[in-house]
């Protein structure tokens, strides 16, 4: 089986990233991180997450994300799946972020929609059933 170990994310400025991160994912901590440089740029790597999965920070990003309301190439969003949605929602409110959009409405699931300090957007889903039929119903 797979799963998905790791995603690496350039940011501009990482304890802004971790303020986000860290309010989501209270359980994780910093697993390490050091200095070096991609293609001729220094920068600060940081690994956030468990003994499985993490994210990974880079401080050497420069410019704006993309728009999210557009249609350039990029990434659209991740997910995250959790068993307490309004708890993640009331962390990162109380951290100061702010829904950036709701869910669909759905019987068997609840899901939202925030931006990270860098723009990525990150959906966190609650399945309320453990029938795939339910839960993937499109």
């Amino acid at each position: 089986m797979l799963h998905l170990e790791h995603i690496n994310l350039v940011v501009t400025d990482i304890p802004k990233a971790l303020r986000f991160y860290q309010a989501a994912f209270p359980h994780w901590q910093v697993r390490g991180g050091g200095e070096g440089s991609w293609s001729g740029k220094p920068r600060n790597w940081l690994h956030f997450g468990d003994d499985y999965q993490y994210i990974c920070f880079n401080d050497d990003g420069t410019g704006e994300n993309r728009d999210l309301s557009g249609h350039q190439v990029g990434l659209a969003h991740f997910a995250f799946v959790t068993q307490n949605l309004d708890a993640i929602i009331r962390r990162l409110q109380q951290a100061g972020f702010e829904i950036d959009k709701p869910g669909a409405e759905d019987a068997y699931r609840k899901n939202v929609y925030f931006k990270d300090p860098d723009g990525f957007e990150v959906e966190f889903v609650e399945y309320l059933s453990d029938l795939p039929g339910e839960r993937n119903r499109y």
